[in-house]
């Protein structure tokens, strides 16, 4: 077997909510929060710039500058509060999005606007300890500019960065829905390597079951299996969310990438097919180690069975004769007929021995003709 599912744990993070009676709306980045990194890519089909900024200003400088071009302003890092009210000031966005934004346990979703869009996904990637990481990624779609946040600096969308440096594909003519496509895509695309992965540990566990069953079998399939539910748990609402795209009315997803996101849609269905297919098989792992550590139990049981089954007529024959019941009075001399005959006979302890063996003897040929001695 891999030991590399052995050492993938899931990553625990605390759920971080308000407060109770928190005023809606309101901008409370998490303790322990990251500050931001920010990148912006401005780009056209014959030219791309990548800038690392610090603050907003020197974005409103690179928007003035390249009036023309497209913008992805990536925002790794949600503790600054001062730099989302700019942004929604900038881009009249409403509070309750910036609260979605900093609070990320929110499930995929999208929600339109007049002139934006703001959607999340969830991104299962493994980071550099192996830990299954599940952090929510945000997008705010415009006409010119997409903005996502992140609240980690890991990720895993390098891919999509390299595309976009190498021009190649429709990354630099598609416009922004194109570039959130291209995001989501990639996201849905970690979800198949992580499932396959899954996939390729649930074979080696089975084959592990019948060579040699141990309690580790059924620890692994249950750490798959929630990793499973993880994955599940993400890609239902994504695959709802992609269908609100395909079916909005929002001039800001035109129709070319509405072409691409078809596509994405049925990757959803499949990880979908996928995720239930290897929980069910998860889940059947456990209870066929189960079934065979039952069946192993009554195997023990049956052979313990036999073996008292065989040494209780012994038991009854030693027992008889250990009463000690003498034929003849010591004392007086008195003849018991009643009592033991045998028990002064002298050849009667290899007689007994000769009938318990002879007994035992008939008792393990039946139980082996039986076939309950295999």
């Amino acid at each position: 077997m891999s030991n590399f599912f052995r050492r993938i744990s899931i990553k625990k993070t605390k759920r971080r909510l308000p407060p109770p009676g928190t005023s809606p709306g309101s901008l409370q980045p998490a303790e322990g929060a990251l500050p931001p990194k920010i990148d912006v890519y401005s780009f056209s089909p014959s030219f791309f710039e990548k800038v690392e900024v610090s603050s907003f200003e020197e974005i409103k400088t690179i928007l003035h500058n390249h009036p023309s071009e497209i913008h992805w302003i990536d925002v790794k890092g949600l503790g600054d509060s001062s730099l989302l009210e700019t942004i929604r000031d900038e881009f009249s966005v409403s509070t309750l999005i910036l609260e979605d934004i900093l609070h990320t346990h929110q499930r995929p979703k999208l929600e339109e606007f007049e002139d934006h869009l703001f959607a999340t996904s969830r991104m299962l990637c493994l980071n550099s300890k192996l830990q299954l990481e599940n952090e929510q990624i945000s997008f705010l779609l415009t006409e010119r500019v997409l903005l996502t946040f992140q609240e980690n600096y890991e990720d895993c969308l390098d891919p999509v960065r390299k595309r976009l440096l190498e021009g190649k594909g429709n990354i630099r003519i598609g416009g922004t829905s194109y570039l959130m496509y291209a995001l989501m895509d990639l996201i849905l695309d970690n979800y198949f390597i992580l499932i396959n992965r899954f996939g390729d540990e649930l074979d080696s566990l089975e084959e592990l079951l019948y060579r040699r069953p141990g309690k580790s079998i059924t620890y692994d399939a249950q750490q798959i299996k929630r990793a499973l539910i993880t994955v599940r748990r993400a890609v239902w609402p994504e695959r709802d969310k992609i269908n609100d795209m395909l079916r909005s009315s929002s001039p800001l997803i035109t129709d070319h990438t509405k072409t691409f996101l078809r596509d994405v849609y049925d990757h959803s269905m499949q990880i979908i097919d996928l995720v239930e297919s290897y929980k069910e098989i998860a889940t059947s792992v456990i209870d066929m180690y189960l079934s065979f550590m039952s069946n192993r139990t009554n195997e023990i049981m049956r052979v313990l069975t036999v073996i008292s089954s065989i040494f209780i007529p012994l038991t009854f024959i030693a027992g008889v004769y250990g009463m000690n019941f003498a034929d003849k009075n010591p004392e007086t001399g008195q003849v018991l007929e009643k009592n033991m005959p045998e028990l002064y006979s002298e050849n009667g302890y290899l007689y007994t021995m000769f009938v318990m063996g002879f007994i035992a003897l008939v008792q393990v040929i039946y139980f082996w003709r039986k076939g309950w001695l295999k």
